[in-house]
């Protein structure tokens, strides 16, 4: 005679297996699919407008690319950059709109957005993400 350890191997354990979901679901896994697809999709605009706002940033201050593609998010701007001046300023936010496809209101703009690049950035993202 063969002895089973635990619970009888063909004992009724009161469970209905048959509705229970296993893990990796079609319809779970279709959504998991779809976030992975917005989330990448998301970094893909937001790598854009970076690239994008380091392109405007050399054109419109006549900045040399190489020095700008290091720009990261702690990089001084206004007051900091000798090219961004007051007068340069509105000649920026000018070429953000019109590049970027986003409307800027003169009540958006403050110090804190165009004292780093991160500031600068990440309104250019916001003001994108309204469109």
């Amino acid at each position: 005679m063969i002895e089973q350890s635990g619970t009888d191997a063909g004992a009724d354990t009161g469970k209905d297996s048959s509705n229970e979901t296993p893990k990796g679901a079609p319809e779970e896994m279709a959504i998991n699919a779809e976030q992975r697809a917005a989330h990448e999709a998301a970094e893909i605009a937001a790598a854009k407008i970076d690239a994008d706002l380091k392109q405007i940033l050399c054109d419109v201050l006549g900045l040399d690319m190489d020095e700008v593609a290091d720009f990261d998010e702690d990089t001084g701007l206004f007051g900091h950059l000798p090219e961004l001046d007051s007068m340069a300023v509105a000649g920026l936010l000018t070429e953000m709109e019109d590049r970027l496809d986003i409307i800027i209101e003169d009540e958006d703009v403050d110090g804190e957005m165009l004292e780093t690049y991160g500031g600068l950035l990440g309104f250019a993202q916001t003001k994108a993400a309204e469109r």
